[in-house]
């Protein structure tokens, strides 16, 4: 089969592989979609996950079950479905917490094992999600989506709480749009997305979404004016900024991911004085199932996001070199 290889720390490659056996407890899956994230990038320069290398990358896939092991019930052949990436200890504190994402141990396809950047993939059956008749670059978008709910639960939005009603999201970018589209969705009243990119603002605007340009006037005399700020561009020097935005009793959430050994400075005392809550997210909580119900109502504004679907051969550049055209969103390998 064609695959997508990370060999070695920074080197990629398009590989013909084996297809491997099917393990009890498993199935085969044909890849339909499969998204880029920039995770992906970080675990082909070995800056995330433990450096496993030779390894197939992709973490946000869909497709078609091929063949499932003798021991698997209730997965048929044929059933289309996305896959939850996450391969927790399960006997951790965190796991048996239920924070089954801030495993001490935490593994996942496509960072320690092989994942979607190929035509196929052998996934645990209990790691599969039927998907109905999503189309499959739709349901690719179930596992950053997912990343978005936890986000979005940890900040305190869903579960039936009081909403924000004027909420912004800093960064653009696909990631940042699936959030402030999944507010949107939640019911917030006012979503505004900022960025330097004008060009990405226009097309946020076309979701419904309200733009503002980063670092602007405009911005700076909205101080203390948003009950909810999220930043989607792990800039530490944003983060510590999202903190000036908030009204008093606001929450702000830290979704991008900022370099390890980044630092901000906050006053305590504001947090305190102004009653400000801080949100952390990483990764997704075993809330695929939530994401493809979000998907499934979608008016297809999330769908937009991917602006390419390509052949592997055609996904492999975007890996080493990146994409300077800004009406890039969500890239995706497709298998059709």
């Amino acid at each position: 089969m064609k695959a997508i290889q990370f060999t070695a720390k920074g080197e990629a490659r398009l590989a013909d592989l084996g297809v491997d056996d099917v393990p009890a407890g498993h199935a085969l899956v044909k890849v339909k979609a499969a998204g880029l994230c920039h995770t992906d990038i970080d675990v082909l320069h070995a800056r995330y996950g433990d450096g496993a290398f030779p390894l197939v990358p992709g973490h946000e896939y869909a497709g078609i079950v091929e063949a499932v092991a003798a021991d698997v019930t209730g997965l048929q052949v044929g059933a289309r479905v996305a896959v939850d990436p996450n391969l927790p200890c399960g006997t951790c504190p965190a796991c048996r917490k239920g924070l089954t994402n801030l495993c001490r141990d935490l593994k996942a396809y496509g960072v320690s094992h092989n994942g979607g950047f190929a035509e196929y993939s052998v996934v645990r059956a209990d790691q599969l999600h039927g998907i109905g008749d999503l189309p499959f670059p739709v349901a690719a978008l179930a596992e950053p989506l997912a990343c978005v709910v936890n986000g979005l639960n940890s900040a305190g939005i869903r579960g039936g709480a009081p909403l924000p009603k004027d909420a912004l999201v800093i960064g653009a970018g696909p990631i940042g749009l699936l959030l402030a589209l999944s507010l949107k969705a939640e019911g917030v009243e006012t979503v505004t997305v900022a960025d330097i990119n004008e060009s990405r603002l226009a097309f946020a605007a076309g979701l419904g979404l309200g733009g503002i340009v980063s670092g602007s006037d405009e911005l700076a005399a909205k101080r203390r004016s948003y009950d909810f700020v999220a930043d989607a561009t792990g800039i530490a020097s944003v983060v510590e900024g999202m903190i000036d935005l908030l009204a008093d009793g606001g929450t702000a959430l830290v979704f991008g991911v900022c370099a390890p050994d980044a630092r901000i400075s906050v006053a305590p005392f504001e947090i305190f004085r102004r009653q400000l809550r801080l949100a952390g997210s990483h990764s997704l909580n075993r809330n695929i199932p939530d994401a493809l119900e979000i998907l499934k109502k979608d008016d297809g504004g999330m769908a937009r996001l991917v602006s390419h679907r390509l052949a592997l051969e055609e996904v492999l550049p975007f890996f080493t070199r990146k994409p300077t055209d800004p009406a890039t969103m969500k890239v995706q390998f497709a298998a059709d």
